[in-house]
Formats: structure tokens, C-alpha cells, sequence
């Protein structure tokens, strides 16, 4: 039942903070941080029960898994499980979330219960996206993702909210639709074949059709990804949620929503459509590639310092893509820490953004220089997260963007070489944050800049633990992970992937390369 309660402090947590709210702000703000620092400590438990033996089932190496039926005469049930991929990523779920209460304690002072409801189902969201093996419950909880956050940004947001939450919305609800037309598609044709309907995940493993018919229903599925990850050309309504969403709201999506894309792409995308991905392969690189430097190109462009932000995290995410569809063990690895590492960093230049519009009222970078005078603190942690986004080595996302080249160099070296270049433009918008905001000619207009208060410490100084933790010992994630990477089919790819034939051979050198890494030796 650990699953399940999981899900139901976040939504009861949620109902009460919404109830408690109508009475007193404050008892709002405590149950949802009670509510999220309960799941944590969940959470941390599991985690360290995954460092022993881990169960075997019939469904591979799971931690922990629980199954009702649902709507047995359609095939639905409430299947959830949980192996070391999504253990990983619901610790990063509800550290972020302890982290966007405290982060909204003093900000958010208008219907402080309703936000809190909307915080708490949205993150209930989050995690059961990935705990869910139904095909039916995981695009349930898709769904559940965006009403709350429709709520947060344009309820709590900035002047153009509403504009964002529109586009926001459609983007998401009609690429949704897609997927939920190819999970159909997917059930209809399993049916029609073994005559046993159902949205079982594990059933539906290498039960796509061939041809044609596989490709068609794996796109419903890459849109609704694409869109949320989001990738080139279905980027356009990120500069406006990223940029118009309160503090909590741009961690939630940017940090976390866009991992729940990169999640679905290596638990559903690769395994249940393997042709059709290997087939698909080249084109995703290039579009990887592309996002990689084009959203670099845009950041480098923007005047308004969270619009900046928000095109680095379509840069980042451009390696996701570029990990899964290399198909091989060190790329995954590469895609799970590039999931963990940006949910970390893109968080703490987001906190950053707003804890300086709360002190100077703008965003604009034209109007801010020399604050690094008067908040050397702000300053000091503003340059650990702009060194971990340029991909400092030592911090997480050197880790997870190293890994990730060196496996698409085994699959795509002309590519991987492209991809690379983004290592060498990450510089240059990285750093502009830090030139304009800190240390560019002062302003001369005068502002009150008080330096971190104690509130802002705990949520910046727990972020920069993390980042550099995950930098100097990245297999204490990876080891967590690791069984269910050898557990999936999706490993060992196709022979024919490429011209050069990435064969068992290669993988084989690859897994030797792994465990020579994580002892601290020399895989070369």
C-alpha cells in the first residue's frame, strides 16, 4: 500500500490544505509542507531499501507494486508500481514540491488554501504519471497534470497568465488527445489479436502492430512527449508558462512536468514500439540537436531574465532526446541524470528569477547590474547554478550531458558532434546571467536588496547540496536505476540501428564500461 499512500497524502493533503485555508493562511501553507515532507521521508525510506536485494515478479525487478481492478469489463485497473527509474524520479518530485511550499510561503497570499490544493494534486499528478502501469490510469494522470497547473499559473501568475494558460492548455490537451487515440489504437489491435482487452502495461509490451501501423501509433504518443518535454517545433508556448507562472508554478512545469515527457519517452515510447523508435531514430537526434542550439540561440536573445531561463531548458532538454534514441545502456543513464540534474538546476535559476523580482519588481536584465554588491549571498548561488547549466565539471549536469554523448557517440558520431557544440554555447547564456544581473554597470535607479533571509537558505542551500552531491557520486543514483535499465527490452537494440551495427558486442563493452566507472577506474 506504500504506492497508494503516496498518492493519498498529496490529494488529502491537498483537500485539507484547501478546507484549513478558508480559516487561517498559515495552517494551509503547514499541512501541504506536513503533507510533502511525510511523502519524503516515504520516499527516502524506499530508497534505501532499494540499495539491498530487489523483489523479483513476474513483470521484472520491482520495488514495490499493488494492482486493483478497476473497470475489469474494459481491462482497466489500478496498477501501480515502482522500480529504481521511477523511485528516482518521485524523490525528485517531492523534494521539488517541499521546496516550491517554501518558496511560495511569503509570495502567495491570495486564496493560500486553493493554491496549496492545486499544488498537491498537481505534484499527485506528477508521481502517479510515473508509478502508473495501466495505459488508462498513466493517462489519467496526465490529465490530472493540468487543471492544477492551468490553476496555479493563471491565478497566481504574472501580468500575461492568462494568455500563457491558454496555450498552455490547448498545446497540452489536443497533443494528450493524440495519445490517448494511440493508446486505443494499441488496446483495439491487442484485442483483435489475442482476443484479451486490456490497458495492462506489461501485456501490451510487443503487441504493436508492424509497418506502418506501429509508426502511426507511437506519434500519438512522441506529440503529447514532444510537446510537453518540449522539443522543436512544439516549443512555442514555453516562454510564456515558463516565464508568466509564480515561483511554484515555473519549478512544477520546467523542473518537473517536462520530466514526466522524458519518462514516457524510455518507459513507453522505446519498449512498446521498438521498431517503429529505431526506425525514428535519426530524425530524433536531429531534432535533439536542433532544440539543443536553437533554444540556446534564444536564450542568448532574451531581455527578460525568465524567458532567458525558460529557452536553456528547451537547450537542456534537447539531450533527453538525443539519449533515448541512442539505444544504449550509457545513454539512458545519461538521459535519467540529464532528468534528475535539470530538475535540479533549472529549479534553482527559477527560485533565483523570482527571489530578485520580489526585491526589484521587474525581470527586465536592461534595467538590473551590481547587485552582487549588495546580496553577495544571491550572487554566490547564483553562480553554482549558472555553472552547473554551462555544465561545470563537479556539479550533476556534466555528469548526466557526459554520459549522454559518449553513448550517442556509439550510436551517431556526426550527430553526437553537433549535440556537443551545445556544451560550447551553454556558455555564453549562462554567463549573461551572472554579467547582466551582477555585475554589469549599476543601475541607477536605487532598490532595497535585502541579502537571503533564513527561508530562502534552507530552500538554496538544500538545492546546492543535492547538485553537488549528485556531481562528485552520480552512481548513487545511477546504482538505484541500474536494475531496471537490464530489465528492460530496450536495451539491447535493434542490429541494424545504424550503418556502423551497434551489436551485443558493443553492449557488452558498454556494461563493462559502466562498472568500471562506478568503481572509480579508468573505463578506457
Amino acid at each position: 500500500m506504500i504506492l497508494v499512500t503516496l498518492l493519498a497524502i498529496l490529494m488529502g493533503g491537498g483537500i485539507l490544505a484547501w478546507i484549513a485555508g478558508s480559516f487561517n493562511k498559515s495552517a494551509a501553507r503547514w499541512i501541504a509542507l506536513l503533507a510533502l515532507l511525510i511523502d519524503l521521508i516515504i520516499v527516502i525510506g524506499q530508497w534505501v531499501s532499494a540499495g539491498g536485494a530487489v523483489s523479483m515478479s513476474g513483470d521484472g525487478a520491482w520495488l514495490s507494486s499493488v494492482k486493483y481492478e478497476w473497470i475489469p469489463a474494459f481491462g482497466i485497473s489500478f496498477h501501480l508500481a515502482m522500480d529504481g527509474i521511477s523511485l528516482v524520479m518521485t524523490a525528485l518530485t517531492v523534494f521539488l514540491g517541499v521546496l516550491s511550499v517554501l518558496v511560495s510561503w511569503k509570495k502567495i497570499d491570495k486564496s493560500v488554501g486553493f493554491f496549496h490544493f492545486n499544488v498537491l494534486w498537481l505534484l499527485a499528478g506528477i508521481t502517479g504519471v510515473f508509478l502508473a502501469m495501466d495505459m488508462m490510469l498513466f493517462y489519467f494522470f496526465w490529465e490530472i497534470m493540468l487543471v492544477p497547473m492551468y490553476f496555479v499559473m493563471v491565478i497566481w501568475g504574472h501580468e500575461n497568465s492568462r494568455y500563457a494558460g491558454w496555450k498552455f492548455f490547448l498545446f497540452t490537451q489536443i497533443s494528450g488527445l493524440m495519445m490517448l487515440l494511440s493508446i486505443l489504437g494499441l488496446y483495439f489491435y491487442h484485442g483483435s489479436q489475442s482476443g484479451a482487452y486490456t490497458f495492462n502495461y506489461f501485456d501490451l509490451l510487443g503487441s504493436a502492430p508492424g509497418g506502418a501501423g506501429s509508426f502511426w501509433l507511437m506519434a500519438g504518443f512522441l506529440i503529447a512527449f514532444f510537446v510537453k518535454l518540449p522539443a522543436i517545433p512544439f516549443h512555442s508556448w514555453l516562454p510564456d508558462a515558463y516565464a508568466e507562472s509564480p515561483s511554484a508554478g515555473s519549478i512544477m512545469i520546467a523542473a518537473l512536468m517536462s520530466k514526466t515527457a522524458a519518462y514516457g519517452l524510455i518507459r513507453f515510447v522505446v519498449p512498446l514500439f521498438p521498431d517503429a523508435a529505431h526506425a525514428f531514430a535519426i530524425p530524433a537526434l536531429i531534432i535533439g540537436a536542433a532544440s539543443i542550439l536553437y533554444g540556446a540561440k534564444l536564450s542568448y536573445g532574451q531581455r527578460n531574465l525568465k524567458r532567458l531561463i525558460a529557452y536553456s531548458s528547451l537547450s537542456h532538454m534537447g539531450f533527453i532526446l538525443v539519449g533515448v534514441f541512442s539505444f544504449n545502456v550509457l545513454a539512458f543513464q545519461g538521459v535519467l541524470m540529464q532528468m534528475v540534474a535539470h530538475g535540479l538546476s533549472i529549479a534553482g535559476l527559477f527560485i533565483i528569477s523570482e527571489f530578485i523580482y520580489e526585491r526589484v519588481g521587474t525581470l527586465d536584465l536592461h534595467q538590473m547590474g551590481g547587485f552582487w554588491e549588495k546580496m553577495p549571498n544571491m550572487g554566490g548561488f547564483t553562480l553554482v547554478f549558472v555553472m552547473a547549466s554551462l555544465g561545470l565539471p563537479g556539479l550533476a549536469n556534466f555528469v548526466a550531458e557526459f554520459l549522454v554523448l559518449a553513448g550517442a557517440w556509439q550510436f551517431n558520431i556526426a550527430l553526437a558532434v553537433l549535440a556537443t557544440l551545445g556544451l560550447i554555447v551553454s556558455v555564453t547564456y549562462s554567463l549573461r546571467i551572472l554579467q547582466k544581473v551582477f555585475h554589469q554597470s549599476r543601475h541607477k535607479q536605487e532598490w532595497n536588496l535585502p541579502d537571503f533571509n533564513p527561508r530562502e537558505w534552507v530552500v538554496m542551500g538544500s538545492l546546492t547540496i543535492a547538485i553537488i552531491w549528485v556531481g562528485f557520486f552520480p552512481q548513487s543514483v545511477i546504482e538505484v536505476a541500474q536494475p531496471a535499465f537490464d530489465n528492460m527490452d530496450m536495451i539491447t537494440p535493434a542490429p541494424d540501428v545504424r550503418a556502423g551495427e551497434l551489436n551485443a558486442k558493443t553492449f557488452v563493452l558498454t556494461k563493462d564500461m559502466i562498472n568500471e566507472i562506478n568503481k572509480g577506474g579508468n573505463p578506457w
